[in-house]
């Protein structure tokens, strides 16, 4: 049995659709709250799979939030495993922080649903199942690619979407995982970040529903195509 801990920082950013597709491919889930559990406790180099969520803060936040130390010791941890690690949003610019690069603020917010712009090797990539499916973006800061990491993906607003290090760890800036049956919980949870963004919360909804169904599809395909490169190498007790 092959395992997956996913590391969540708000309850409703959690792995959406790609907890079904891992629990398919024969794994089991645990979720690690970072803003409870003791993640100095916590074994990261014997599972599987690590997948690090999204969340409001920064991954430069450490002074306010004193876990955010303690996730990034734990990912470079898991990088010095060279074990399979995914980074969403939050979780791919923490990654992009342990592996010495800077992420900071864009000065302005990219919240919705727009497709991306893949590079040559983003192409050749698992993203290269996306097309021209739209994804969703909710955020307001940015990671640099990191030194010996490949960039994948672009928009207009944020030129660094998408990188890969070596061909065990993906850092995605945007929310392929994000189940647009659930949106009602983000819209929520998200409310004074909407209002202040001057975000029209009809339309964002609206949008989720009618990209359900073609983004359920692809962000499967993609992490598909990502899983089945790394499966070798996904074996229990493998070093």
């Amino acid at each position: 049995m092959k395992t997956a801990i996913a590391i969540h920082h708000v309850c409703f950013e959690d792995l959406g659709t790609l907890e079904p597709l891992l629990e398919a491919r024969g794994y089991t889930v645990r979720y690690v709250d970072a803003t409870v559990d003791d993640l100095r406790r916590l074994d990261v180099v014997t599972p599987d799979l690590l997948v690090v969520l999204g969340g409001p803060i920064g991954a430069f936040d450490e002074a306010l939030y004193p876990f955010i130390a303690d996730e990034l010791i734990l990912l470079r941890q898991r990088l010095q495993s060279r074990r399979a690690l995914l980074g969403i949003c939050l979780g791919a610019q923490l990654t992009a922080r342990a592996l010495g690069a800077h992420v900071g603020s864009m000065g302005t917010k990219e919240i919705g649903y727009a497709p991306l712009s893949l590079t040559v090797e983003g192409k050749a990539s698992p993203l290269g199942a996306l097309g021209d499916v739209p994804v969703l973006h909710w955020h307001g800061n940015q990671f640099d690619i990191p030194a010996g990491a490949v960039r994948l993906a672009a928009t207009e607003v944020c030129p660094n979407q998408a990188f890969a290090f070596e061909n065990h760890v993906l850092g995605l800036q945007f929310h392929l995982e994000a189940d647009a049956r659930r949106i009602e919980r983000w819209l929520v949870g998200h409310h004074c970040e909407l209002a202040q963004s001057g975000i029209d919360l009809c339309e964002l909804r609206s949008r989720a529903h009618a990209l359900q169904a073609p983004l359920s599809a692809a962000a499967c395909a993609v992490f598909s195509r990502w899983l089945d490169a790394l499966e070798p190498d996904l074996q229990p007790g493998r070093p």
